[in-house]
C-alpha cells in the first residue's frame, strides 16, 4: 500500500534574484504571472522569457475559458518548461500546459486525450495558503455547470517548488488571513483522511501547530505582526500541501465548491466558512474515532479544554478575520438543495476522503446553519 511520496523538489530563496540566476531563467521559459507582481520583482531582472499576465485572462479563479484561452497562447510558443508565479489560480492554470497535445480544459479535465507529461513546471507561491506548488491537482470552474472539477493525476505534480519569502510581502491582508486559513484546513482535513498515516500526519501536525502559533501572535500583536513572519506561514502552508497531496481533503472543500462556482466566492474565503461547522459534525457523528486525537493535539496548541477547541478555533479566527453569512455572498435558499445534491453528483473525490461520510440531507442542514 502507497503510504507517502514527494515528487516536487523545494527550494527556497532569499529574493527572487538569486532564483532567476540559480535556475538560468531565459528564452525557452514560459512565465504565468500577474502584472504587478512581474514589474515590481523580477522586471528590473531583464529576463529574456516569454512572459504572460494572469490578468489577460480574467480576474479571480480559472474557469474552463481562462484555461482554453491560455492553451491557446501557450501552444503558440516553442517554450519548453512552465514557471508559474502566483496563488493556486495561476500555479492550477499553469499544471495543465505541461501536458501534450493539450487544446482544451473540458478535454483535459475529463480525460478525453492521453494525459502525458512532456515539459517542466516550476511553482513559486505568492500566498500562503494553496499549497498547489506540491500537489498534482489542478482545480478549475466548469462554466456550463457552475461549479469547480479537480483533476488529480501525478503528471500535474510540479518538478520544483520555489519558496520565496519576500514575493508574500505585498499580498493584501485579507487574501493573507484567507489562504493562511485554507492552509490550516488542509492539514486538519488531510490529517482526518482515511489516507492519513504517520507520514502525512507529521506535515499535517507541524503545519497546524505552525499556522495556530502564526495567528495567535497576530491576534495579541496586531495584523502588522504578520510580516515578520511570512516565511513560517509560507512553510507551514508548503507542509500542508505536501500533506493533502499524499492524503487528500474532504467535506469542507467539496462544501465550498458550489458557492466558488456560482458566487465566485475566493477559495480560501469559501472553506473558511465551512470550516468548523463541518467538523463540529464530524464531532457529533463520531466523538470517540481519530477526531479525539486532533481534538487533543488542537487544544495543546490552544491552550483550552479539549470540548471547547472548535469554540476556540472560531474565536481566533474571527480576530483574523471575519466570517460572513452565506445569504450575504448573493447565495439564495433554493441554492440549499441544489448544492447539496451537486456535491453528493460531483464531488465524491473528496467527499470520500472526509472524516464520516455525510448524506445529501446532512450537507443541505449544514449549508441551512451557516445560511
Amino acid at each position: 500500500m502507497k503510504l507517502f511520496m514527494e515528487k516536487t523538489n523545494v527550494q527556497k530563496f532569499s529574493s527572487t534574484k538569486e532564483f532567476v540566476e540559480e535556475f538560468q531563467i531565459g528564452e525557452d521559459d514560459f512565465i504565468l504571472v500577474s502584472k504587478r507582481l512581474y514589474e515590481k520583482y523580477f522586471g528590473p531582472l531583464d529576463i529574456k522569457a516569454t512572459v504572460i499576465y494572469k490578468n489577460k485572462y480574467g480576474a479571480g479563479e480559472p474557469t474552463d475559458i481562462m484555461m482554453d484561452s491560455l492553451l491557446e497562447d501557450f501552444n503558440k510558443s516553442n517554450c519548453k518548461r512552465i514557471i508559474a508565479i502566483g496563488g493556486g489560480a495561476v500555479i492550477d492554470m499553469a499544471k495543465i500546459l505541461v501536458l501534450k497535445d493539450g487544446k482544451s480544459a473540458d478535454d483535459i479535465f475529463n480525460k478525453r486525450i492521453p494525459l502525458e507529461k512532456v515539459r517542466q513546471l516550476i511553482a513559486i507561491p505568492t500566498t500562503c495558503g494553496a499549497g498547489s506548488e506540491v500537489s498534482n491537482i489542478s482545480v478549475t470552474e466548469m462554466t456550463k455547470l457552475n461549479s469547480k472539477f479537480g483533476l488529480a493525476i501525478d503528471e500535474l505534480y510540479p518538478d520544483y517548488a520555489v519558496l520565496i519569502p519576500e514575493l508574500l510581502t505585498d499580498l493584501p491582508y485579507k487574501f493573507f488571513a484567507t489562504s493562511a486559513i485554507d492552509a490550516l484546513i488542509h492539514a486538519i482535513e488531510s490529517f482526518m483522511s482515511p489516507k492519513a498515516n504517520v507520514y502525512t500526519e507529521v506535515f499535517s501536525k507541524q503545519a497546524m501547530e505552525m499556522i495556530l502559533e502564526g495567528f495567535k501572535k497576530i491576534s495579541k500583536d496586531g495584523q502588522d505582526t504578520r510580516f515578520s513572519i511570512l516565511d513560517q506561514f509560507l512553510t507551514a502552508s508548503n507542509l500542508a500541501g505536501i500533506a493533502f497531496s499524499n492524503a487528500s481533503n474532504g467535506a469542507v472543500h467539496a462544501m465550498s465548491y458550489p458557492l466558488s462556482g456560482c458566487y465566485h466566492v475566493p477559495h480560501g474565503e469559501a472553506n473558511y466558512l465551512f470550516f468548523t461547522a463541518v467538523f463540529k459534525e464530524y464531532n457529533a457523528k463520531n466523538p470517540n474515532g481519530k477526531i479525539k486525537i486532533l481534538n487533543e493535539f488542537l487544544s495543546n496548541i490552544l491552550e483550552c479544554d479539549v470540548h471547547e477547541v472548535y469554540e476556540k478555533i472560531e474565536e481566533l479566527l474571527d480576530k483574523i478575520i471575519t466570517r460572513n453569512n452565506l445569504r450575504e455572498y448573493g447565495m439564495k435558499e433554493d441554492d440549499i438543495e441544489s448544492f447539496a445534491v451537486s456535491i453528493v453528483e460531483n464531488q465524491q473525490r473528496l467527499l470520500s476522503q472526509g472524516y464520516v461520510q455525510f448524506s445529501e440531507e446532512e450537507l443541505a442542514n449544514i449549508y441551512r446553519r451557516l445560511f
